[in-house]
């Protein structure tokens, strides 16, 4: 039987779309202005994104603490929210619709590793969060998942497929417990 062997790592056919003097500027940026509370000014953190190749739209809140691995990979529309330590671990692109809203210690993650792979190679897939969407407290949205217009994802629940409009899901993995109802 074959065993997991991870000195055979090779990441050779990933590029992140940008070049390794960008990556390094945007390591400490995002370690010095965005991770922390230090700066908590929502103006500068939505200009140093667009100047890294982020695409934000008008009325977009950004929490102190929020992760943003690649800004280049980032789309936000109008008035969307990221809640305080956010976590946009985006390998490839994230396409975020107007009026979302990430709560605090929401994950997107678009990378995983394939455990039947002897050298554990990297998956990925990109996530989209149409218009609407509502990611709970500390909830993960995993690779290649698309959220449809209104759907919720609820508190501490895993997205490991795709979300149905106008449906609130909840658990690991996520199930759909009934539909969203807006007054």
């Amino acid at each position: 039987m074959k065993k997991t062997d991870l000195s055979a790592y090779n990441n050779w056919s990933y590029s992140s779309g940008a070049g390794r003097i960008r990556r390094i500027v945007w390591f400490y940026i995002n370690a010095l202005i965005f991770k922390t509370s230090i700066l908590p000014f929502n103006r500068i953190k939505v200009c140093l994104l667009r100047l890294f190749g982020a695409q934000i739209g008008k009325g977009v809140v950004i929490k102190p603490c929020v992760n943003i691995k690649y800004p280049w990979l980032l789309c936000i529309g109008d008035h969307s929210w990221l809640g305080e330590n956010v976590w946009i671990d985006n390998l490839v692109m994230i396409n975020i619709g107007k009026n979302v809203c990430l709560s605090q210690g929401a994950i997107l993650l678009t990378g995983s590793h394939d455990y039947k792979d002897v050298a554990f190679r990297l998956i990925t897939g990109r996530i989209v969060l149409e218009d609407g969407v509502w990611i709970g407290a500390a909830a993960i949205v995993n690779r290649g998942i698309t959220a449809s217009s209104h759907a919720v994802l609820t508190a501490g629940s895993v997205a490991v497929k795709d979300l149905e409009p106008y449906s609130i899901y909840q658990g690991n993995p996520a199930r759909l417990i009934r539909l969203r109802s807006i007054s």
